[in-house]
């Protein structure tokens, strides 16, 4: 038996060790861990005889054990080796699952099931469309153009022919582009109360009601974007602008035919003589403006079209219904007026001009060049690929083929071209200008298409849409203010003129029907000649026509007064200003200059008979 005392050796520190284990906190290098040993309450645990036990030894009674010097008690030391730590493999890292899930992006980006708010928002929108057109037309300024005066001074003597049996002063019906039984005497009537302001605000509610149903049946062809799009790029057209402040025909005849239009695409799903509402409005809006009738045929296909979603081919018998019912009503209408002088003289045998092919296709890229451009990649785009990218619902999902697609844009982005080939055959370029905005309205729509595909989905290129239309208010805005200073302010010329009106005195004036508009009830067209024509009747009673006729008329001192500007005829003008100095007959008492706003200037020149 070995007496000795064990010495003790310290244990290294096991870090990764449970201090709850029932061994403690140590252990040996070699892996060995000791029994339990005396604890934490100084008792030791004694075995038999009373010997300590440890490790199966035994250990003298007499040995003083402390278990705070000796925790453990060995026989004989054990060697210590250096820790060795066992670099277990990491494990690889799964990617971490995001906190939040991006849903797939649908090909559509909205949804057009009818909510109120959406329905509200796009009315506001149009309503701010709306303030802008009316904006864009009433900065307009300038006295009476001579078409005005001569609608409204026509007007003025219906009405009193009517009142008071006063003799009409000619045959209207035989030279005007429309009834003058109609607008002339509707716009007549508001001047007589509000004045010319008043006659060219009948204008300006015609067109913002036309806007208002383009909207309204673009929306119901396709979907409110396209509407709104179609609304904002006809509100700022040269020619919308102009019409919107011009008391002439058009204005109303345009109402007329988005009426026509809008009628015609509201009822494709009910019966098929609700069609007919249409026929009675087109037959107003041609004996309008004879030219309307060049529409019809427009509007008879769209009938066509838009009951093809419900019917099938049978909504070839609308069409033809409508057709029919269009016939017999313009038919009954030329039976009981006279007016087929009317159209013969100013639409289907108007005389032909001088202006060339080229020139006037030039004018029309130039006044509607832009959207129409815009309706024909609307109208390739749309045949393309039905679906209009805003809602999974929009009707191009499901609706009919590439066919039926192909002809709606050829049917309303075509009929933008009928204005420029009816004036390309006849060679002129008078009213061009107002005739494009009758095919602008039907291209309007397909415009509309264009502009909101270039967008595209979810708003992707909004700087596109932006661009075209801001484009259009630019040239509007600039053509716009150029063509209502074509014609000089006649204020000055008035004054002038007034106090040498007599009842029986002869004139002559280039644009003769502005002072008889201003002057009413102190002179009448009968007194009037135009230097657009003459018909001088010599002592002979031998008429003569054209230049001959005004070297009569003047060396015979047949006018009293004579007034030219050199603006609508300046070959005229020059003509008859030579045979005025070789006359002898008349003393220029002054020239009155004006400045055109679009740039130019001039004079008016006006003579009085001193022998």
């Amino acid at each position: 038996m070995n007496s000795r005392p064990e010495h003790y050796t310290p244990r290294p520190y096991d870090p990764y060790s449970d201090d709850d284990n029932a061994a403690g906190g140590w252990f040996n290098s070699d892996g060995y861990v000791p029994r339990q040993q005396p604890g934490h309450d100084g008792q030791g645990v004694h075995g038999h005889q009373g010997h300590d036990v440890h490790q199966g030894h035994d250990v003298p009674e007499s040995y003083d054990y402390d278990p705070r010097v000796y925790p453990y008690q060995q026989l004989d030391d054990q060697p210590t080796f250096a820790l060795r730590t066992v670099a277990e493999p990491e494990p690889e890292l799964e990617p971490a699952e995001p906190g939040y899930h991006i849903p797939e992006t649908p090909d559509a980006g909205w949804d057009d099931t009818p909510s109120r708010r959406r329905a509200w928002v796009s009315r506001g929108v149009l309503g701010i469309l709306l303030i802008i057109q009316t904006l864009l037309s009433l900065r307009l300024s300038n006295t009476a153009f001579q078409d005005e005066a001569l609608y409204l001074a026509a007007g003025h003597n219906i009405l009193e022919h009517w009142a008071s049996g006063t003799p009409l002063h000619s045959g209207y019906e035989s030279y005007f582009s429309g009834s003058p039984m109609l607008y002339p005497v509707a716009a007549a009537f508001v001047d007589g109360w509000f004045g010319l302001s008043g006659a060219r605000a009948l204008s300006l509610l015609c067109m913002l009601g036309a806007t208002v149903l383009l909207y309204s049946f673009t929306r119901r062809l396709f979907n409110e974007r396209v509407a709104l799009v179609a609304a904002a790029l006809f509100a700022v057209t040269q020619p919308t602008i102009v019409l919107g402040w011009f008391a002439t025909y058009d204005a109303p005849a345009i109402f007329l035919l988005a009426l026509s239009a809008w009628i015609i695409v509201r009822t494709n799903r009910a019966p098929v003589f609700a069609v007919l509402l249409a026929a009675p409005v087109m037959v107003l809006a041609v004996a309008v403006k004879y030219a309307s009738a060049l529409y019809v045929p427009t509007l008879i296909v769209l009938a066509a079209l838009t009951a093809w979603h419900h019917r099938g081919w049978r909504c070839v018998p609308r069409a033809l219904l409508l057709g029919v019912g269009t016939a017999a009503l313009a038919g009954i209408g030329l039976m009981y007026t006279d007016v087929l002088a009317g159209v013969r003289q100013t639409t289907t045998n108007r005389a032909h001009g001088t202006d060339t092919a080229s020139a006037l296709l030039e004018k029309s890229a130039q006044w509607g060049g832009l959207m129409f451009a815009t309706a024909v990649a609307g109208s390739v785009a749309y045949a393309l690929r039905g679906r209009m990218n805003e809602s999974p619902r929009s009707y191009g999902l499901n609706g009919p083929g590439w066919r039926w697609r192909a002809l709606l844009g050829v049917t309303l982005a075509g009929t933008a071209l009928l204005a420029p080939a009816y004036q390309i055959h006849l060679h002129t370029a008078v009213s061009l200008y107002k005739h494009l905005d009758f095919g602008l309205l039907f291209a309007a729509p397909m415009a509309g298409v264009g502009v909101i595909r270039l967008v595209g989905k979810h708003f992707r290129y909004p700087q596109l849409g932006i661009m075209i239309w801001v484009s259009a208010l630019c040239l509007g805005v600039s053509q716009s203010e150029w063509r209502y200073g074509q014609w000089p302010d006649s204020t000055s010329l008035v004054k002038a003129i007034e106090p040498y009106m007599k009842p029986k005195s002869h004139y002559l004036g280039e644009t003769n029907e502005v002072p008889v508009y201003y002057l009413r009830g102190k002179t009448d067209p009968s007194q009037w000649t135009s230097t657009y024509g003459i018909g001088y009747s010599d002592k002979k009673s031998v008429v003569h026509h054209g230049n001959e006729g005004y070297r009569l008329a003047i060396r015979n001192g047949y006018f009293d007064l004579i007034v030219l500007d050199g603006i609508s005829t300046p070959k005229r003008d020059a003509y008859i200003q030579r045979q005025v100095t070789k006359s002898g007959h008349y003393r220029l008492i002054g020239k009155i200059p004006f400045r055109l706003s679009s740039g130019g200037t001039g004079a008016y020149r006006v003579w009085v008979k001193t022998a």
